[in-house]
């Protein structure tokens, strides 16, 4: 009997290279009738990048992102607050990226046709529940050409995302997803490297802020590269998100960009930037409240249906890469069943669900709000508004509780290790 995997997302991917790996048969069942490389940009950390290179990625990587060289949070005035070296620069035995998550997912999508077979994912179908039986599990999928059908496995994972069917299943009365009040604006443009060329940047404070990072290598011809761009200013959420059908919606410049027209800097225009990009879309910052357990008997939930998250931190990609390796490590010592799943669950679930409750309260980027309150933030010199050593401690609480610590991740054993 096989491994059934609900989605095709980076969860599902990588959890279906994880079971090639270690000899697991295993199948996808993916909605979509043709992956297509949509998204928009994602950073990969260390401890993902490391399981990607366990599965043979360490080349293609460097195809699809850029290693990041540096992570800046700056002032509403352009005057850094805080910069530190990323990646190899940082002392890590491996590259944090920044990559287009389609391109990413893509790269994956076709790894697994070539390893596993042509027939390894199904598109086209989609997971709808499950009867989960002491021996393994039936999995009920709709065709998407209206029909309806069943497949036997032993377990069945669930990587179906945010609105997933399976954790619905699971835990049929948890709240709609979560919105803090928080909307997101994002786009792609064209333009002149930024500081180092591979600087993930965040402008602003708590309640109004840009984010850019490039996901292209410099055009020879052009000096230009793709940058990635997040606005986000937060709203009141007891009034509720406006659009409830519309969680990414194509929107025009108008509807934000006033608010940030002033953010114009020596080194950075980030008007000009906005208005470059050929698209832009509207996506309000939605989690969902930790739930309790991810595992029904021979069913398990991975990535984001077991725990979407605020993208503040850049853990949600690393999260679904890292929950696939753990729990093939959790097959390879007890077997493909319940046991293995509860193992997963035992190892992961309290830290995770920690983390996204930090996320929910602003991650790594929780020390603007201390600036705000001391300073609004606008400062000529952050040494006058925060000693070092305080945003310093900071930003080592938040690596070490979401899992790439440096001195902790190098240190660790392989996740995967092969009889």
């Amino acid at each position: 009997m096989t491994v059934v995997i609900a989605g095709g997302g980076i969860a599902g991917l990588s959890l279906a290279l994880t079971c090639h790996q270690i000899g697991e048969p295993c199948i996808v069942f993916e909605s979509v009738r043709e992956p297509a490389p949509l998204g928009v940009g994602i950073n990969l950390q260390p401890n993902a990048v490391r399981e990607l290179h366990d599965l043979g990625f360490e080349g293609e990587l460097d195809t699809i992102g850029i290693p990041t060289r540096e992570w800046a949070l700056v002032g509403r005035n352009g005057n850094d607050i805080w910069a530190e070296p990323r990646g190899l620069l940082a002392g890590y035995r491996w590259p944090q990226y920044s990559v287009h998550r389609g391109q990413l997912q893509m790269l994956l999508y076709r790894a697994v046709l070539d390893r596993l077979g042509p027939d390894a994912v199904r598109t086209g179908h989609r997971v709808i529940g499950y009867d989960s039986t002491p021996t393994g599990v039936t999995v009920g999928i709709d065709t998407r050409d209206g029909a309806t059908t069943s497949v036997e496995g032993r377990v069945l994972v669930a990587g179906d995302g945010l609105h997933s069917a399976v954790r619905q299943q699971m835990h049929p009365d948890q709240p709609s997803p979560h919105w803090g009040g928080a909307v997101l604006w994002r786009g792609a443009t064209p333009g002149p490297p930024i500081r180092s060329g591979a600087s993930f940047l965040l402008v602003g404070s708590l309640e109004q802020r840009f984010v850019t990072y490039p996901i292209s290598a410099v055009d020879p011809h052009t000096g230009m590269q793709l940058q990635n761009w997040i606005c986000e200013l937060t709203f009141d959420p007891g009034a509720g998100w406006t659009s409830p059908s519309d969680w990414n919606r194509r929107v025009d410049v108008d509807t934000f960009l006033p608010a940030f027209e002033s953010w114009d800097f020596e080194w950075l225009d980030i008007p000009a930037l906005v208005r470059g990009a050929p698209a832009v879309w509207e996506f309000p910052m939605v989690d969902r409240d930790p739930v309790d357990r991810w595992v029904d008997g021979n069913v398990c939930l991975i990535g984001d249906a077991a725990h979407v998250m605020y993208p503040v931190g850049s853990n949600g990609a690393s999260q679904a890469i890292v929950d696939a390796r753990v729990l093939g490590a959790a097959f390879l010592e007890h077997g493909v069943g319940a046991d293995a799943l509860e193992a997963f669950e035992n190892e992961l679930l309290d830290n995770v669900s920690a983390l996204v409750l930090r996320n929910r309260g602003h991650g790594p980027v929780g020390i603007l709000g201390t600036i705000d309150e001391r300073c609004g933030g606008v400062f000529d010199h952050i040494d006058d508004v925060i000693p070092r050593a305080e945003v310093e401690a900071f930003m080592a609480s938040y690596k070490q509780a979401a899992g790439f610590a440096i001195e902790s991740l190098n240190a660790a054993p392989p996740t995967i290790v092969l009889p």
